[in-house]
């Protein structure tokens, strides 16, 4: 019995989510088609222009806006922010530092503390037990 390997493709949001832009500000014929492995993988070896800008100038997803801002998505919630955002207004978001951002960016730097304080105690525990 001969097996032959079908296409592997994805949904255009699931493409969007995995190059880290915004689908509503991607060109229509990406929103509209299926997307294939290989041709996300070229997406992501040679990004055409409209990529280089989505990514250079947004709008940006959420999960970009967060990182950018250094807060987490929850926190981006709490902060108002339900939007995407351009770079521009994100680097505006920076330079204001409203007092919501810079709680955030403490929630956030704290968890990251945390993680890596159990991190190490658990890597500390598994070198004992070797």
């Amino acid at each position: 019995m001969k097996s032959h390997q079908t296409t592997q493709t994805m949904k255009p949001a699931t493409a969007a989510k995995k190059l880290g832009v915004y689908l509503e500000a991607t060109p229509a014929e990406f929103q509209e088609g299926v997307v294939s492995r290989a041709e996300l993988n070229a997406l992501q070896a040679d990004p055409p222009q409209w990529l280089r800008d989505l990514r250079a100038d947004g709008p940006h997803p959420r999960p970009v806006v967060a990182a950018k801002l250094g807060v987490s998505i929850a926190g981006l919630g709490r902060g108002g922010i339900t939007e995407p955002l351009t770079t521009e207004q994100i680097e505006a978001l920076k330079k204001d530092m409203p007092e919501w951002l810079e709680k955030e960016r403490a929630t956030q730097a704290e968890v990251r503390k945390e993680a890596a304080r159990i991190k190490k105690k658990n890597s500390e525990r598994a070198a004992e037990t070797d």
